[in-house]
């Protein structure tokens, strides 16, 4: 009896098999890459650096009689990297102290690094020129100022906005970028006392 005759067989050509081959390495080298950059996040827990307004304080106030008014006020920004094993650059620094809406500082500095674990304080005294203003601000100011000749609490607000840029390294990760922003309302005193607003970029 004759055998049955065979058609030639299908043979998967090279290529394909060089071709999945690689895709299956790449896909191993992937998963233990992603396992080990999650290990690391967990093991490292990178923290995004943090400025914060520590204390301000209202130095001097001047008022006269045609509506003008001049102040100097101190801020003390601080600058916190809290990560443990990583050092942080801060730069493109720029905030403003505004007096209802109208700008009258402007607080900037050099870029700075910051080692791990560790913070720095910025003292930023600033006088304003003369500010203009309106009777019903002219109003505020006088009613603060005759409360603290009757030693009343007084208080005017400022207000002070601004970020600054973070880039960190985290070991495999990479590279780290924030931009840190701070919008705080300053309440200070005319006499003078020091506050401590708990104003971070945190907070945002």
């Amino acid at each position: 009896m004759p055998k049955p005759a065979l058609g030639p067989r299908d043979h998967t050509n090279p290529l394909i098999w060089c071709f999945a081959i690689i895709c299956a390495v790449l896909a191993v080298a992937i998963i233990i890459s992603g396992a080990a950059l999650f290990i690391g996040y967990m093991v490292i827990k990178p923290k995004v650096p943090v400025i914060s307004v520590t204390s301000a304080q209202l130095n001097n106030i001047y008022f006269d009689q045609v509506d003008l008014l001049t102040v100097q006020v101190t801020v003390v920004v601080r600058a916190d990297n809290g990560n443990a094993k990583a050092r942080a650059s801060f730069y493109d620094t720029t905030f403003a102290l505004s007096f209802r809406s109208e700008t009258i500082a402007y607080l900037g500095g050099h870029p700075f690094e910051l080692s791990a674990n560790r913070s720095v304080e910025f003292n930023y005294v600033t006088q304003s020129t003369s500010i203009p203003l309106n009777p019903d601000e002219a109003e505020d100011v006088s009613l603060a100022l005759r409360g603290r000749e009757r030693e009343r609490e007084r208080e005017i607000s400022f207000e002070l906005k601004g970020r600054t840029r973070s880039r960190w390294r985290v070991w495999l990760i990479g590279s780290l970028k924030s931009w840190l922003n701070l919008n705080c309302q300053l309440r200070l005193p005319v006499d003078g006392t020091r506050v401590y607003p708990r104003c971070s970029s945190k907070s945002h």
